[in-house]
């Protein structure tokens, strides 16, 4: 009996570690006192941001995060939490969970893993208010193209007045 415990509880520190492992990011949350619809929809949130709201046991989830290198995660696997293990856009989560935890105060942001470091929830909140990666990257296009604009326009220039130079001409000529 003891020997199956045992693989449950090391196939469930197997299952964290490979998640922390695969994923780009993963944040850490308390989730004390909300409901199962609560927590249902806060899932489906997170689904559409390519993330995964998971619960688990603290020590084995301290397990798990030991083995995967990262020890800073210990501190917040404290109280009932949960991991979201993020494969994508981290500030899309973070955004989610500000959101939902805007709408639920029982959530509360602890802090997590972003690129292999130890984030605190200050740090995540700061995430949740940068824009999307997809806007940082129309704004970067709208910086390198603004310099084009200008030589472009400034490059015409000689010829849009010559052009009107030559209507006003003509019209001067008409109307004679």
């Amino acid at each position: 009996m003891t020997a199956t415990v045992s693989a449950e509880k090391a196939a469930v520190v197997a299952e964290v570690r490979a998640k922390l492992a695969e994923s780009t990011a993963a944040l850490i949350t308390e989730y004390r006192g909300m409901t199962v619809g609560s927590l249902a929809s806060l899932r489906r949130a997170l689904r559409a941001h390519g993330a995964e709201y998971k619960v688990y046991k603290n020590t084995l989830a301290r397990f798990g995060a030991k083995e995967a290198g990262y020890d800073g995660l210990s501190d917040m696997l404290v109280g009932p939490t949960a991991i979201t293990f993020i494969k994508g856009d981290a500030s899309g989560v973070a955004k989610a969970l500000r959101d939902h935890a805007k709408e639920n105060p029982l959530l509360v942001l602890k802090g997590g893993v972003i690129g292999g470091k130890t984030v605190s929830a200050a740090d995540v909140k700061a995430l949740a208010d940068l824009p999307s990666r997809e806007v940082l990257l129309a704004q970067i296009a709208g910086m390198l193209q603004a310099p084009l604009n200008k030589t472009a326009n400034l490059l015409q220039a000689p010829m849009r007045k010559a052009a009107y130079g030559l209507k006003a001409l003509i019209e001067s000529k008409d109307a004679a």
